[in-house]
């Protein structure tokens, strides 16, 4: 049910902006700043959370920042587990290459939402390949191009905009992933250590 939720209720929940509808964001538009409380009748009331609870928040900030389901975030979570290094960390990583979240780090989209729609609808090649499956993992060496319609509405965008170290944004628009993203590259919002104490409860 979480990816039917407005995108505004969500980042309401969480209390702060977690960024999901792009440029509106950074607008006076955004209902989180007119309403700094919960949707629902009692969304407003004054209400203290447990450390498990805000452990909890933290998962579901991440789940709802990058779009996943309850499975597959847990699913990302003991991948994670299984490799060498710190846990939260490989967790941010495997979130970071999914193909969507690199096509919305080298700024072809304005949000994860809008970059999970242009990868299911065909508008994204890796290597010379249509790749239409957002969860696809981009590793080093991968060359990602838009389609000509997704990239021309881009431009004005790109211009003006830097992408993370572990990408590199070429003259011609198209996007090289030069290595794997490292702790100062992954989303700023989210506290991965609180995300490790939840599932090792």
């Amino acid at each position: 049910m979480g990816r039917t939720k407005a995108s505004c209720r969500q980042c309401r929940r969480e209390k702060e902006k977690l960024f999901l509808k792009g440029d509106k964001c950074a607008t006076k538009k955004c209902p989180v700043e007119r309403r700094k409380y919960p949707p629902g009748q009692h969304g407003a009331a004054n209400t203290r959370i447990s450390e498990f609870g805000k452990r909890m928040r933290e998962k579901q900030k991440a789940k709802r920042i990058y779009g996943l389901t309850e499975t597959q975030f847990r699913n990302y979570f003991e991948r994670a587990a299984k490799k060498t290094g710190a846990t939260g960390q490989k967790l941010m990583e495997l979130l970071e290459r999914r193909l969507d979240n690199a096509v919305y780090r080298f700024g072809y989209t304005a949000s994860r939402q809008a970059a999970r729609q242009v990868v299911h609808h065909g508008h994204v090649m890796v290597n010379n390949r249509k790749v239409d499956i957002p969860s696809f993992e981009v590793k080093i060496g991968d060359k990602i191009l838009i389609k000509p319609g997704i990239l021309e509405r881009a431009k004005d965008r790109l211009k003006e905009y830097t992408p993370p170290a572990w990408l590199s944004l070429n003259e011609d628009f198209t996007g090289d992933i030069i290595r794997l993203p490292s702790k100062d590259d992954t989303e700023k919002l989210v506290l991965e250590s609180a995300i490790v104490e939840y599932y090792s409860r």
